[in-house]
Formats: C-alpha cells, structure tokens, sequence
C-alpha cells in the first residue's frame, strides 16, 4: 500500500491534475425539496443499453446522503461561458442556484439553462471508492447542444473549442 503523507497526496493531486476533464454541475433537491448541486468533473459515460452514467461525490459531503437516499438527479455539462457556475457550485453556499437560470427536468431535478449537454437521471447504484461514493445513475431523459466545452487541466478551468468537422 502507497504511503498516504501530506506530500504524497499534494503529489497525488498534481498528477491526477495533468489528466484534462469536463466539468459538470449535478443538480439535485435537498430533503427539503430546495435546488441544489454541487461541481464534478469525475463525470463519465458508462453504458448505452442501459442508460447509464456515473460520477463520484466525497463521502463527507452533505449532498452524499441525498445521492444514497436515491434523490433524482441531473448531471449538467457545462459550456465554455459558465466557469462562474462551476465555481459557485464548488462552494458551501446556502442558495446555489442564486442568479441561475433553470428549469425543472422530467425526473424533478433542477436542469441549468445553457450547458451543453444534460443528463436526468434516477439513481442506478452507489459503490464505496475510498474517501468517495461512485453514483451510477439511469439516465431518463437528455438534451445536447453545439457550443464550446468548459474543461479543469492542472487545477484551473479552460475552454475547449469544438471542432466543426463531424
């Protein structure tokens, strides 16, 4: 087993920093019924037949639970102009979605104006990974558009430009 110092997780980070990755904000409902989410980019396709996706959410986070108690859910890619969102996302806000445009999905979960692609799900399964939970979701319903990708490389976000050529 790796040693788990101070250093080796800094070290550890920076090199999982060097893989590019899409970001996503995956929306959800509190148990309270209010709109919240919180910023991914652990976000990964994982089947077509069935419809299924997953991401990763730390254990301690206060949204795990709502995951785990099989809160519907909507995984939002976001485009290039929305780094504001992913930041605000990322934080422990008490309103997430002040200032945001959304609208309600198919599965009642809260789907961003503007991303680039959407997918509603319900949960599938949740498996233990470390200090996370991996989330599969069903997706239920999806919509995409063209536009620029928002993308996090070596801890910062950039713009990935789309290509034109199908």
């Amino acid at each position: 087993m790796l040693d788990a110092t101070e250093d080796f997780t800094k070290r550890l980070r920076s090199a999982f920093g060097c893989f590019a990755s899409g970001v996503t904000v995956v929306t959800l409902r509190d148990t309270a019924g209010t709109p919240t989410g919180i910023t991914v980019n652990s976000f990964s396709s994982l089947s077509l037949d069935p419809p299924l996706l997953l991401f990763s959410v730390g254990s301690q986070q206060v949204s795990c639970r709502w995951f785990e108690a099989g809160a519907p859910f909507t995984v939002n890619v976001l485009a290039a102009d929305q780094e504001k969102l992913a930041w605000q996302f990322a934080k422990p806000l008490k309103d997430k979605f002040e200032g945001v445009g959304w609208r309600e999905g198919v599965n009642g979960a809260p789907v961003i104006e503007g991303t680039l692609a959407s997918f509603q799900c319900r949960k599938w399964s949740i498996m233990e990974g470390g200090d996370h939970k991996i989330v599969v979701g069903e997706i239920v319903d999806f919509g995409a558009t063209d536009g620029d990708a928002l993308t996090f490389f070596r801890g910062s976000m950039q713009q990935l430009p789309h290509s034109s050529a199908a």
